[in-house]
């Protein structure tokens, strides 16, 4: 990396000011991407099971594992006998 594109980030790094309130969210994401992705580890869960397994509310794991989703972390498997929930699953690495 150059010298100059260097002193730039470290410049726009200095001078960024990140509240209190979204460093909390992150720790917060962060601790919520572990635990969903540590029950996945054990194999494919609907939303519901995840929900158990972790003891957070439905809402909450389903908004994280969406965000999982989107920027693919985690993968949508098939759906439930019931053909109400789909499972999730760790994405493989390629």
């Amino acid at each position: 990396m150059s010298e100059k594109k260097r002193k730039t980030i470290d410049y726009i790094k200095e001078k960024r000011v990140v509240s209190e309130e979204v460093k909390e969210k992150r720790k917060e994401f962060v601790r919520l991407k572990k635990l969903i992705l540590k029950v996945l580890e054990s194999g494919d869960k609907t939303i519901p099971e995840i929900a158990d397994e972790t003891k957070l509310p439905l809402p909450v794991v389903t908004y994280t594992l969406m965000t999982l989703r989107k920027f693919g972390d985690v993968e949508t498997g098939e759906i439930d006998d019931d053909d109400e929930f789909f499972y999730y699953k760790l994405k493989t690495k390629k």
